[in-house]
């Protein structure tokens, strides 16, 4: 059964707001040893278990936040309490939350990155469960041999997290809507991204690898086509430029047929840099797409109406022309 683009859409998510809790410490255990033949053996209280942790781990299987959307309280078990003959209590279950890679947690009231997942099977702890007391067994001593007291287990941790991915790739489109983004990927690599003539045909970034020479890729990313005054948050603006701050290469995508093609790469610059600065450092390349709509006079007029201090290339997703020598210059530019 088809579904439509927005039950598509609805199934990228890169942002999630969690309220998380980890386990608490389980209590030491005050126990005197009590025997037949030993009327006084003494503390034998074991330890507490420790609280289950929160913790992520990467997956490069996911490519997004989805499963977590509506898993809004997660909470770890408690660690059990200690027991006689110096037994020390199970250990909380930790809860591991797969993510993708590229995720980034923050605490949600400061806003504070706490740590950011990049590699398959890294585990990073969100909240650390509470330490298990101590029992009684540890506060003996010659002026009290017979303790009966021991540590309760420390109380675990809880708070609101906020959970965000920036998609991780090499290359990163760059373009106003309808710049031809979707089907260069689409001719490139195996990605399958929805293509249709009206803007915001992308909603979600696809991600897709493209082959080289001498059996090497790379992994370019399709991002939601920004607009002017992306970076104050109108369209998908801040959506789009939160993955983009990921890829090392940025190539910009200006149709042939534009009025002004040295303006339109500068509003998209700007919008780059008034919403990171670092964005602006990035290796650049120019694609200009649907160039097949050019015959040579025409490219020649073409590249004369503007002067771009970046490597810039003619190309046609359609006719497939100039897509090697691209491929060339971006992967010059890692």
């Amino acid at each position: 059964m088809k579904r439509n683009r927005k039950e598509q859409a609805s199934n990228f998510v890169d942002y999630v707001k969690i309220f998380a809790k980890s386990g608490n410490g389980g209590a030491g255990s005050a126990h005197l040893r009590r025997e037949k033949f030993v009327p006084k053996g003494g503390p034998d209280g074991g330890d507490g278990g420790r609280g289950g942790h929160i913790m992520l781990k990467g997956n490069e299987q996911l490519w997004t936040l989805l499963h977590l959307k509506y898993r809004k309280h997660i909470k770890a078990e408690h660690g059990a309490n200690g027991g006689k003959q110096r037994s020390t209590g199970r250990d909380g279950t930790d809860i591991i939350l797969e993510v993708p890679l590229g995720t980034i947690a923050k605490d949600a009231e400061t806003d504070q990155v706490l740590f950011e997942i990049t590699e398959h099977g890294e585990e990073q702890v969100l909240l650390k469960g509470g330490r298990g007391g101590l029992g009684n067994f540890h506060f003996k001593s010659a002026t009290n041999q017979t303790p009966r007291y021991a540590q309760p287990g420390e109380e675990g941790k809880e708070g609101w997290h906020v959970l965000e991915l920036k998609v991780l790739a090499d290359v990163g489109l760059v373009g106003f809507p309808n710049a031809g983004k979707s089907t260069l990927l689409s001719v490139l690599s195996a990605a399958k991204p929805e293509i249709a003539d009206y803007a915001f045909t992308t909603l979600q970034p696809n991600l897709g690898v493209v082959s080289y020479r001498d059996d090497r890729s790379f992994v370019m990313a399709d991002i939601p086509g920004i607009i002017e005054g992306a970076s104050q948050g109108k369209g998908l603006g801040l959506r789009f430029l939160r993955h983009i701050e990921r890829n090392p290469v940025l190539l910009f995508m200006i149709p042939a047929d534009t009025e002004d093609i040295g303006k339109e790469y500068e509003t998209l610059l700007k919008e780059l840099e008034q919403y990171n600065p670092e964005l602006t450092d990035k290796n650049r390349i120019l694609a200009i797409t649907k160039s097949d709509l050019l015959d040579d006079e025409l490219q020649m007029e073409v590249e004369q109406s503007f002067e771009i201090n970046i490597p810039y290339v003619f190309i046609s997703s359609i006719s497939q022309t100039g897509l090697n020598e691209l491929k060339d210059l971006l992967w010059k530019s890692f």
